[in-house]
């Protein structure tokens, strides 16, 4: 009976990992301050596949992104355009556009600019364009646009919208400025 209850809790939990949330540990900076190195979040897993504009999603960046030693193969970055977009850096005001209209990004660091790399692209259909909040020190599509796949990665990439910061625990609860 102990044995059955044991399996039972397993499929319990790979289900919900599989269907419902999914754990992910942030490894850098590149989301601060909207989210901090070390957090553990929960991701959304009914929204995988789908992105929208301003939501901050994990991907499986494999083939599109990649880190310095390679050992990263999921990403957190907020979307900033989506398939049909056209996203420009940067505005007279020095604010980013999606199709013309400047971007009002108050999860942005104090003093870091929008962007120091100016671009102009638009967004193939079923991709996504992504930006880390602290711009300073994020690697996204920004830094891959001479890459395959000129940084925008498939919206089936993504495992889900960030919902919730879980550790550690005086971090606990619904993830702030995610879109």
């Amino acid at each position: 009976m102990v044995a059955v209850s044991v399996i039972l809790a397993l499929l319990a939990v790979l289900g919900v990992r599989q269907f419902v949330t999914e754990p992910f540990r942030i490894p850098s900076e590149s989301m601060q301050p909207t989210l901090q190195r070390g957090d553990v979040i929960l991701v959304d897993r009914s929204t995988r596949g789908t992105a929208e504009r301003g939501q901050v999603v994990v991907f499986d960046g494999t083939g599109y992104f990649s880190s310095a030693d390679g050992s990263t193969h999921f990403w957190t970055k907020r979307v900033i355009g989506i398939g049909g977009d056209e996203v420009q850096c940067c505005s007279p005001s020095g604010a980013i556009t999606v199709n013309g209209d400047e971007l009002d990004e108050p999860y942005l660091p104090l003093g870091v600019k929008p962007s120091a790399q100016e671009f102009h692209v638009k967004v193939p259909a079923g991709r996504m364009f992504v930006l880390g909040d602290n711009r300073e020190n994020s690697a996204d599509s920004r830094s891959q646009l001479g890459a395959p796949g000129g940084g925008m990665v498939p919206v089936e990439r993504v495992r889900g919208e960030v919902r919730w910061i879980v550790l550690p625990p005086g971090r606990f609860g619904g993830a702030p400025n995610l879109g």
